[in-house]
């Protein structure tokens, strides 16, 4: 999946990525609305990853979906 299908989608998708990411609350889930940025930004905070692991996770679990 893409990303605008994963923006277009994030209601459906959004249970995926908390059972992904656990440490990100509702509400940090619902501020990533499906936005890449947004969501590499909130595991960069949470996890303590850098951008590179950050992007690299957003969009392997983007392309699994």
């Amino acid at each position: 999946m893409n990303w605008d299908q994963v923006e277009g989608k994030w209601k459906e998708v959004k249970g995926k990525a908390r059972s992904s990411w656990g440490e990100l609350t509702d509400d940090e889930l619902d501020q990533v609305a499906g936005k890449r940025e947004q969501l590499i930004g909130k595991l960069q905070q949470k996890y303590g990853l850098a951008r590179e692991e950050a992007e690299k996770q957003a969009d392997n679990w983007a392309r699994d979906l």
